[in-house]
């Protein structure tokens, strides 16, 4: 596989693994998607000042409003995540070149 593929794979085992802890398996949970943000992503929970950010992230992510986070629900944090990392790194390039 490819890095590009190992890291999508890698996206999928994580959400299941955190989804198949209360034994769905489909979607997260707020519990679930709360020790996920803990354990996978400590730099971004450390980053908040508002100590209710999980339950935030699942009433915007929750789109269809079943107060579970489905797979594509997911993504749109990783990849909202991974937009601000971007244009952070973006902005340490240019500083950088100066």
């Amino acid at each position: 596989m490819t890095e590009l593929e190992k890291n999508m794979e890698a996206l999928i085992l994580i959400f299941h693994r955190y989804a198949d802890e209360d034994g769905d398996g489909r979607t997260l949970s707020k519990k679930e998607l709360k020790k996920l943000v803990q354990t996978e992503l400590p730099s971004f929970l450390k980053a908040q000042k508002n100590p209710n950010v999980v339950d935030r992230i699942m009433k915007d992510l929750d789109q269809n409003k079943d107060d579970k986070l489905d797979f594509e629900e997911f993504m749109s944090l990783i990849v909202g995540l991974s937009m601000a990392c971007e244009k952070i790194y973006g902005l340490h390039e240019k500083k950088g070149k100066k």
